[in-house]
């Protein structure tokens, strides 16, 4: 079972993720939290491998206890839900080192589907917080291009069709349709990817080839 810590202001809410994700099978909500300083002793206490945070809370705002949660040794993969497709959110939370950012209209499929990638250790955006994100990079400097086309210089061909393909938000399993290739043979190449450019996650593969104005 993937261990799943709730937090938000709104009592229904998260009764409503609780239901959501239990219906999965394979999640369990442990805790629910009503702000960020409860979902941080929560966490220090249950040690989720999942943590959904509301991003605006009273008091101890979703940020805020992100920042804390993720500073600690061995922290949980934070998630960070909202009703705002905001970019600065979006920024702040991937630069705190969350994993992943929804919006609370997501599908109830895609959201366990979400809470079971960032637990296995991918990152998870929403598609169109990913199109967001990605736009924001339209202004980069020539130099930041050119940085980036260097370190991409270092993969194979096929490499650079994975890393292309990630970079429009496709999934393993779309990726494999795309080019050919099993679900597993894609993953082997996004981990090889990963690891051949120093990258934490999907992420930060996708910023890394808009820098380079190749997606």
């Amino acid at each position: 079972m993937i261990r799943v810590l709730v937090a938000d202001d709104e009592e229904l809410v998260r009764s409503g993720l609780r239901l959501i994700l239990e219906a999965a099978g394979d999640i369990a909500v442990i805790a629910e939290a009503r702000d960020g300083a409860e979902a941080v002793s929560a966490a220090a206490r249950l040690r989720p491998e999942v943590v959904l945070m509301d991003v605006r809370m009273p008091g101890t705002d979703g940020l805020t206890a992100a920042a804390r949660l993720l500073a600690a040794p061995s922290p949980p993969k934070v998630v960070m839900l909202t009703t705002f497709d905001l970019d600065e959110y979006v920024h702040e939370a991937l630069r705190l080192g969350a994993v992943g950012f929804l919006l609370k209209d997501t599908p109830p499929r895609e959201l366990a589907a979400a809470v079971r990638t960032v637990a296995a250790g991918q990152a998870m955006l929403a598609p169109s917080v990913t199109r967001r994100l990605l736009a924001s990079y339209a202004g980069r400097a020539p130099s930041r291009a050119e940085s980036a086309r260097r370190r991409l210089a270092a993969l194979t061909d096929r490499e650079e069709d994975v890393i292309r393909a990630l970079a429009r938000g496709l999934s393993n399993a779309e990726i494999g349709r795309e080019l050919r290739l099993t679900e597993a043979t894609v993953k082997a190449h996004v981990s090889r990817v990963l690891a051949k450019l120093g990258l934490a996650n999907r992420v930060q593969a996708a910023i890394l080839v808009h820098d380079a104005e190749l997606g």
